[in-house]
Formats: C-alpha cells, sequence, structure tokens
C-alpha cells in the first residue's frame, strides 16, 4: 500500500531504524537495570514489576508487538542491536503499563478523552504526531490532511499493521502526557526558595584572592588509630540500607585462550608468499581475494592515511609509489597491498533528490530532468512529486545533505563522479530518483586498493593441545572448589577472582561468555564446573566460591570495608587535630607552611560558587576573615588552612542563572524517578538470564 511504502521511505532514507520511544521526556538506561536484578521467584519469570509477574511467553509476545512496529517503520529487525533495543522498548512499556502510569494517576494526574482528542491531531497535538515524518508537509510542518489520508489508509488496511502502528502512537502519547505532567508536578514540588536562590546568587558573584596550605593525610596506616569491632557492628546496624546488594556469585575461574603456534604462523607466511605472485598478476582479483585472502575485494576509495587503519606500512608503501607492496608482518597477521585503480576524487558531495516509483516513473523522471535543466525549481518538483518529503538537510526540500563514502545511500555511489549541477536519472531499492549533485570538495588523491591479508589460525593440533591443558585443570579439580585450587596449585595457571551477576557477560576481553555466567547461577557452592567453550577459542573452568542472596550482605563481609571508612574518619579527626597543634599561634601563612613542611598554594578570584573545589577549601575560604589565618579544616586529601587577602562582589550571576541551575539539578533529579519507583515496587528484572 502506498502509506506503507511512504512510511519505509521516509524512515528508511532519513533514519535507518527508529523505535520511537524516545519521546518520553525521561526514561532510565536499561543498563542501569542491573540495580534492580534479584532472586528470580520464578525461574521462568522474566521479572516483576509492583507484585505482577512477567513471564517469558508474556514478555515475548510484547517483543514480538515491538518487532512488528519496527518492521513497518524500517523493513528489518533482524540485527542483534537493534533486537536489544526492540526488548528493552518492551520492557519499558511494561514499566510504564504497570508501574509508572499506576503511580502517577495515585499522585492525582489524569489524562483524559477530550485531552487525547486534542493531543491526537486536535488543538494541541503531541510532538509523537507533530514530529512524525509521515504526518509533515513539504513545509516541514505538521500537516492535519496527511493524518487524515493515514486514518483512511489505516481503514482499508485489511493487515491490520496499520492499525498497530497508530494504537502505538496513541499509547506513546498517552504516556508522554503522563511522563510531562508528573515531571511539572515534581518540579514545581521541589523549588529553591527566594533564601537559597539569594545565597546562590551570593556565593555566584563572590570571588575572593587566597593562599593555603594543604597538609596531606599520611599514607602509611597509623597503629594508634584503632576500631573497634563494636563500632563496625553500631555503624552497620546505623547504615544497613548502604549494604543493600543484588543476587550475585563470587567465582575463581581460569581460562586457556587458543593462540597459533609458531607452525601455524610460519604456515600463515608460507601461504601469503605462496600466493603473492599470483596476487601482483591476476586479473580477476575479486575471485583471487575470495580463495586466498582474509579480506575480500571491496570498492573503497582510499587517500592518504586512511589505509592505516588496516596497516600504516601498508599505508605508506601505497602512497610512497608502489603498486604492489612487500609482504607485511603485524603479529600474526601478513599483508600485502596491490593498487587496482587512482584517481582525484572529492571527499564528499552535497546531493538532492527527487523519489518517484510506478510504472511511470522513468517517464516522469526524464521529463523532471527537461524542466530542471531548463531552470525549474527543485524544491517546488520535489512538493509535487517526491514521495520523500522528509529530507530537507540544509532547509530545502528534496535535499539529502553531504555524502561521503561512509554515509551513502545505498545506489547513490557515483554522486562523487556527477557533474555538478547537471541532473541525471538514478535507479535504487528505493525507486527511481532524480538527482542534483549541487557541491563537491575540492578533489584529492584517492586509491583503490586490493589486500591480500592471511591471519595465522589455530591449527587443530593446536587446538587440542590447549583442549588438553584445560582438560587436565579440569580433571585435577575433579568438581570442586578444593580441587580447583590444588589444580591452581599444580598448574601454577593465573586464577581470576571475580563477583557477578546474572547481567555479566563478558570476562576480560573474553566477550559472549554468558554460559559462564549461567553455570555460575544454577551451581552450588564449593563446585567446580567442567570445561566450558566460548567462541570456540577460550576453555573456561569456573570455581563458585560462594553464593550472595540478594538482601543485606552480611556484617561479616563488610567488616573490612566499614572499618577502613571509620579509620579514615578517625584519621582525619586526629590529623587535623596535630595539624591545628602544630600551626598554633602562627601569624602567616607562611609560618604556617614553615612549620609543617609544606608549600603555600595560591588561587586569584576563586569563585565561592565554583563546582570544581573540593568543598573543604571552598567552605574554609567562606568562613576565613580577610587577613587572618582559618583552619586546619578536614578534606579529602588532607587539612586545609587558609588566609583570605581579598574578597571581591560582582554582579556576572544572575537571579536567572541561579534559577537555570535549580532547574537543571531538578532535571537531573527528575531522571532518578522511575529508579526510585522501581526500588518501591520491588521491580525485578530478569532479562538477562533469558536473552
Amino acid at each position: 500500500m502506498a502509506v506503507l511504502e511512504k512510511i519505509r521511505v521516509k524512515f528508511g532514507i532519513v533514519i535507518s531504524i527508529i523505535i520511537a520511544l524516545s519521546l518520553l521526556s525521561f526514561i532510565i538506561d536499561p543498563s542501569s537495570l542491573e540495580s534492580a536484578l534479584t532472586q528470580m521467584s520464578s525461574k521462568y519469570d522474566v521479572g516483576q514489576i509492583a507484585g505482577k509477574k512477567i513471564s517469558y511467553t508474556d514478555f515475548q509476545s510484547d517483543i514480538d508487538r515491538f518487532t512488528a512496529i519496527n518492521e513497518l517503520l524500517s523493513g528489518t529487525a533482524r540485527d542483534e542491536q537493534t533486537q536489544k533495543a526492540i526488548r528493552d522498548a518492551a520492557w519499558q512499556d511494561l514499566l510504564d503499563r504497570h508501574m509508572f502510569v499506576k503511580n502517577a494517576k495515585e499522585a492525582g494526574i489524569t489524562v483524559g478523552e477530550d485531552e487525547m482528542l486534542a493531543l491526537m491531531g486536535g488543538e494541541y497535538t503531541s510532538p509523537a504526531l507533530a514530529q512524525n515524518p509521515i504526518f509533515v508537509d513539504e513545509t516541514g510542518y505538521f500537516s492535519p490532511d496527511r493524518l487524515k489520508a493515514f486514518i483512511q489508509e489505516m481503514d482499508a488496511d485489511e493487515s491490520g499493521r496499520l492499525s498497530s502502528y497508530w494504537n502505538f502512537l496513541q499509547n506513546s502519547v498517552h504516556n508522554q502526557q503522563f511522563y510531562a505532567k508528573y515531571a511539572s508536578l515534581f518540579n514545581a514540588s521541589n523549588p529553591d526558595n527566594a533564601l537559597q536562590l539569594a545565597q546562590a546568587i551570593e556565593e555566584g558573584n563572590t570571588t575572593a584572592d587566597v593562599d593555603y596550605c594543604l597538609a596531606y593525610y599520611p599514607v602509611v596506616p597509623d597503629s594508634t588509630i584503632t576500631v573497634s569491632a563494636k563500632e563496625i557492628n553500631d555503624y552497620y546496624k546505623k547504615h544497613k540500607e548502604f549494604f543493600k546488594q543484588i543476587a550475585n556469585r563470587e567465582i575463581e575461574y581460569v581460562v586457556f585462550e587458543v593462540i597459533p603456534s609458531a607452525e601455524d604462523v610460519a604456515a600463515a607466511s608460507e601461504a601469503i608468499t605462496e600466493a603473492y605472485e599470483e596476487f601482483a598478476s591476476t586479473d580477476n582479483m575479486r575471485s583471487f581475494l575470495s580463495k586466498n585472502s582474509d579480506r575480500n575485494l571491496d570498492n573503497y576509495w582510499y587517500k592518504d592515511g586512511e589505509l592505516s587503519t588496516v596497516n600504516a606500512e601498508l599505508n605508506d608503501q601505497i602512497f610512497g609509489g608502489s603498486k604492489v607492496t612487500q609482504v607485511i608482518t603485524a603479529g600474526n597477521t601478513f599483508y600485502a597491498g596491490r593498487e587496482m585503480d587512482s584517481r582525484m576524487i572529492p571527499d564528499s558531495a552535497f546531493v538532492k533528490h527527487i523519489l518517484l516509483q510506478g510504472d511511470n516513473a522513468a517517464h516522469v523522471a526524464d521529463s523532471l530532468v527537461g524542466v530542471i535543466k531548463k531552470g525549474g525549481n527543485f524544491a517546488n518538483l520535489v512538493a509535487t512529486y517526491s514521495l520523500d518529503q522528509a529530507s530537507a538537510a540544509d532547509g530545502e526540500l528534496g535535499s539529502i545533505g553531504w555524502m561521503t563514502q561512509n554515509y551513502m545511500v545505498p545506489g547513490f555511489e557515483g554522486v562523487f563522479d556527477a557533474k555538478t549541477g547537471d541532473p541525471y536519472v538514478l535507479n535504487t531499492q528505493y525507486g527511481t530518483h532524480v538527482v542534483l549533485v549541487s557541491q563537491k570538495t575540492k578533489p584529492v588523491l584517492k586509491k583503490q586498493v586490493a589486500i591480500l591479508e592471511k591471519t595465522a589460525l589455530a591449527s587443530k593440533e593446536t587446538f587440542n593441545d590447549y583442549y588438553s591443558q584445560a582438560n587436565n585443570f579440569a580433571t585435577i579439580a575433579g568438581g570442586t572448589y578444593d580441587g580447583y585450587k590444588r589444580a591452581i596449585d599444580t598448574t601454577k595457571v593465573y586464577s581470576f577472582p571475580v563477583t557477578i551477576t546474572e547481567a555479566t557477560a563478558n570476562y576480560g576481553a573474553v566477550d559472549n561468555a554468558k554460559e559462564v555466567t549461567r553455570w555460575a547461577f544454577d551451581a552450588k557452592a564449593g563446585k567446580a564446573s567442567n570445561i566450558i567453550t566460548v567462541d570456540n577459542k577460550y576453555f573456561f573452568v569456573v570455581a563458585l566460591k560462594a553464593i550472595n542472596k540478594e538482601g543485606y550482605a552480611p556484617v561479616q563481609k563488610m567488616a573490612a570495608q566499614i572499618q577502613d571508612r571509620l579509620y579514615n574518619e578517625k584519621m582525619q579527626e586526629v590529623k587535623t587535630r596535630e595539624v591545628a597543634e602544630k600551626i598554633a599561634g602562627a601569624k602567616t601563612i607562611e609560618e604556617v607552611a614553615e612549620r609543617l613542611g609544606v608549600e603555600v598554594q595560591h588561587r586569584d578570584a576563586l569563585s565561592l560558587g565554583s563546582s570544581g573545589v573540593e568543598p573543604a577549601l571552598i567552605g574554609a575560604i567562606v568562613a576565613a576573615k580577610e587577613g587572618e589565618i582559618y583552619g586546619p579544616v578536614a578534606g579529602v586529601m588532607g587539612s586545609y588552612i587558609v588566609s583570605v587577602s581579598n574578597r571581591e562582589t560582582g554582579s556576572f550571576y544572575s537571579e536567572e542563572d541561579a534559577k537555570n541551575l535549580s532547574l537543571q539539578k531538578n532535571q537531573y533529579l527528575a531522571q532518578m524517578i522511575l529508579s526510585v519507583m522501581q526500588e518501591y515496587d520491588n521491580v525485578k528484572d530478569n532479562r538477562e538470564r533469558f536473552y
């Protein structure tokens, strides 16, 4: 149908993939949801929101719905990045449905039917519609006529896809309005009062010239400062909320990486040497590289320096005049390059187009070329004939913008050779185009280069050797943590200790190692794994040291951390008191520096509203009287002693600046609303177990 084609053209050419959920004014980054992972209430639940269990089947149903919407917009949803975005969108929709909207309603917020009618194309059209390319006319503004045309097409669409998309838009508008109202309510309930604003203005307009000394705390622990078990327990009880933890596992693992042997590297070197002579002379380079190289022939035009992304020496030889390079060795990889063509080509071209479809497209395109050559207005022709009404890169309808080799609509590669100002017809997967190149950058020397590349791979013998090492380790471990420790002592292999959650997928430089995580969360404490193979290149043997359930970490586990904190607090107090005794009676900052054995530091016109200075120093400057020694004041790194020589008050920081800063703070706090709601509603996100 015409509307479906328009949707794909508008979203396919201008935006490669759209998941239209960025409309909401504050959506938590899905990666931060790791903090909400908790012990699974059911092995087959993806999560829980406000007491409602989300089964895998229900969640997959939502994913299917968002996948259908994405395919309607972009025509595809097969790559992993897009699928992850779809999963995140589906989860966010569940949060909105079962948590956020419910909480917003409990706060007294409503979105009525009349309000929705106004937002869905009425008096107060929502940005979800007003900024949607489908409903924008040739002037770049929302068109009620285009909205009506869409609804008419939707009624005639037997597939139901347009209706699904319309329901999606309605839901987005509905939720967006709740978010907007909740944000307004939040900001209105958390203003800085007149006294706070006045203080911010005063601090922002006050600067001071200050000399100060910093007496650093000792690096070596002071044995006279002690922390008792009672103090640790008292601190734990008083600050227990600080020690909440998500379910995690303490593991140790060894990993055997399959690395090509010297014999494997020599075999790769021999292979590229044998192929080199034919590489230098073949007339069928594409076929030759497909059979003999790890890198196929491409049509990219390299300029000097760009080949360095492959290999710097390869770049130097090709642009140093060599038609065929020598064989270049870089670790376990070998390269040779051959210049296939050389031309002066611009880096970029500014492109405009008119998109046509249908049986008569070629005839119309030829006619439009003639009209343009006779002086016809390109933008007006776009408004009348083009199916792409969204491209307006320079504000002029029909402008796709600057194209480079890396930013190129498929099929438009010839724009670099096109004559500036001379329209021509081009056919692509999107339809028939009337193309006009209006500008080009200055041509530079570029070369097409065939690259013969061969990386040494582990042979079967090498693979078996590493597997044998891993198997020997696993055999000694015998499936227990104690056996794992014996295997470490016996084989002298390095063991990596790490604490993981169900979201952990990477182990050091090894990606896609989710199988290791799954084993750890299914095993019992004190067990060791058999060999876990990752990417057919890494052999893991894992030992599960401890299982930490969701809840509060026990005081025994946190004792060392608490002790360090209490020690530092005591040490800062003791050392600051010692500094005070040393400088007692000192009349000048220079005398203070001499007694402490430190240097005097100076700052001119230091703003008391500065956010880049340690608060302890700012506080000391605010409290100090001009011409007098003030301190010591305990800071993070040491104790500060200050002497203020001059204060000045200006008028460069206005009330508007203070209000803007207050607004920014509120907006920052607003970003925490969903995470706080999730904690309050006991949200459990177990998606990482399944995906």
